[in-house]
């Protein structure tokens, strides 16, 4: 072991081996004015916060359907535009993975 892992292990010892100490005096367990400004701070911040909350919920709208759902009711029945249907005229079959490239083709 070199000088310096001795000299922690000694210093935390030392520390270990002392006896713990309660607090005494006049000014234990009292508390300091800042304390209570603190506290009002964050008591006055949370009022703040609560009424801007409730005037977001107020402006809500009774509910988020869609006046129109037309443009949207594709989407809702779980169809998919870029989706390939088979037996369609005018509708081409995916490219097989063996297939080449159109730019690689001589």
């Amino acid at each position: 072991m070199n000088a310096l892992t001795v000299n922690i292990a000694a210093g935390a010892a030392d520390i270990l081996a002392q006896t713990p100490s309660t607090p005494s005096g006049p000014e234990f367990g009292k508390a300091s004015p800042i304390g209570l400004v603190v506290i009002l701070a964050l008591l006055a911040g949370v009022v703040l916060l609560v009424r801007s909350m409730n005037k977001k919920l107020k402006n809500l709208p009774e509910t988020f359907e869609p006046e129109h759902p037309e443009p949207d009711q594709e989407v809702d029945e779980g169809t998919d535009r870029g989706a390939i249907h088979g037996g369609g005229a005018g509708k081409t079959e995916p490219p097989k993975p063996t297939d080449t490239p159109p730019n690689l083709q001589k």
